[in-house]
């Protein structure tokens, strides 16, 4: 089944709400490079990440200028799962990986998956920015990505895009490990919508339904 993440969560108030619509997963972005009201500071992702229930995953999203930066950091948030965006190496990836608590994801677009294969536990596949940011709200070739699931051994998360009304078609033709929204569901910048919370986690199991063989 299809795991669904909501990104950027600002308020103890929106955690509570995509938690009630049944994410699996919630992202709390601090230190990163680009303008974003998704950004929140250390202590607040901190209190964040303590109040998420059991059975929720916690993910750091940043974008680190040093991975010893990073470390840091999830040291302090002491996150389930650390999200990489930006221009890290394999090498950097590595690192991570052996000096965290959790697991390391890297974002990616579909033309750099392999690069990153065997250092990442799983790849979020995403229609980035030349920095090597997400959040541009963009889709991409979700056909070319349903291909690298195929052919990729690591889990594959799906971004870019997404919304309520093209998620189903989205998990049916990629068949993803899991989908990540941030803006596709959010009332303002940085507020997310319960209604639309809601819809894109029913109809992303819907997709999931949808796509099963016979």
């Amino acid at each position: 089944m299809t795991r669904v993440k909501v990104c950027g969560i600002t308020s103890r108030e929106d955690l509570e709400l995509v938690v009630e619509a049944g994410v699996d997963a919630i992202g709390l972005i601090v230190d990163v490079d680009v303008g974003t009201p998704r950004e929140i500071d250390p202590d607040l992702a901190v209190e964040l990440a303590r109040a998420t229930p059991p059975f929720v995953t916690t993910v750091l999203v940043t974008m680190p200028g040093a991975p010893e930066t990073t470390v840091e950091l999830a040291a302090r948030i002491q996150p389930d799962v650390v999200q990489i965006h930006g221009k890290s190496t394999p090498g950097d990836l590595a690192y991570l990986s052996a000096n965290v608590g959790g697991d390391v994801i890297k974002a990616v677009s579909p033309e750099e998956a392999g690069i990153y294969e065997t250092v990442a536990d799983a790849l979020l596949v995403d229609s980035l920015d030349e920095d090597g940011a997400g959040g541009t709200g963009t889709t991409h070739d979700w056909v070319r990505t349903g291909e690298l699931v195929e052919k990729l051994s690591t889990p594959v998360v799906l971004a870019g895009g997404l919304t309520p009304e093209n998620v189903a078609e989205a998990v049916e033709t990629v068949r993803p490990f899991g989908v990540d929204v941030a803006s596709g569901v959010e009332s303002r910048p940085g507020r997310k919508d319960p209604d639309a919370v809601e819809a894109f986690v029913d109809r992303a199991l819907a997709g999931a339904v949808a796509g099963d063989p016979p």
